[in-house]
């Protein structure tokens, strides 16, 4: 064999074997997170949205492990999208996925971080919705395309929230 070919089997085959390893571990996470319940169907009768913010959506991981990417139902591929708050929930619409709907009950915080899993920003770069699918609770991230979108849609998120959208310095709901 030549110098070439076999420059590039030892760079190729490593490549193959990490694709390969990566791939079945996407699909391992997939058959464990198989039992997550369906994504809830957006409701028709929602009205007009109070704002509508485009940008990114990022991911969605397990509740407070940022590292946790769920991988079922498309919700660990990133993809742009526009979040739309209505008075009865949030609806993000992703461009090639399934839109996700949160019901305004099943909201649990609004907050700012500056990363999650795949994904790093400037501090307090992306929005985080923090709720519940089904029995499973979740936080999903949104970038948006404008920074001056990012305020007005944090404080029409924390209004949905129990208690009336109060906040602290960080963004958390009290």
């Amino acid at each position: 064999m030549s110098k070439e070919v076999l420059i590039t089997l030892s760079a190729g085959v490593p490549l193959l074997i990490i694709f390969g390893l990566m791939g079945w571990g996407w699909r391992n996470k997939l058959k464990r997170q198989g039992n997550l319940a369906q994504l809830p169907a957006v409701p028709q009768d929602l009205g007009n949205a109070v704002i509508s913010v485009p940008g990114q959506y990022v991911v969605t991981t397990a509740a407070g492990d940022w590292l946790d990417r769920v991988a079922v139902h498309g919700l660990g591929i990133r993809t742009p999208a526009v979040v739309h708050v209505h008075p009865r929930g949030v609806v993000i619409e992703r461009k090639g996925g399934q839109d996700i709907y949160i019901a305004t009950d099943q909201l649990t915080q609004v907050e700012t971080q500056a990363g999650m899993a795949g994904k790093f920003v400037e501090k307090d770069g992306l929005v985080v919705i923090g709720w519940n699918l089904a029995d499973t609770e979740v936080d999903t991230g949104f970038r948006t395309t404008e920074a001056g979108a990012k305020r007005p849609l944090i404080q029409a998120l924390q209004a949905l929230l129990p208690h009336g959208g109060e906040t602290n310095s960080n963004g958390k709901n009290n």
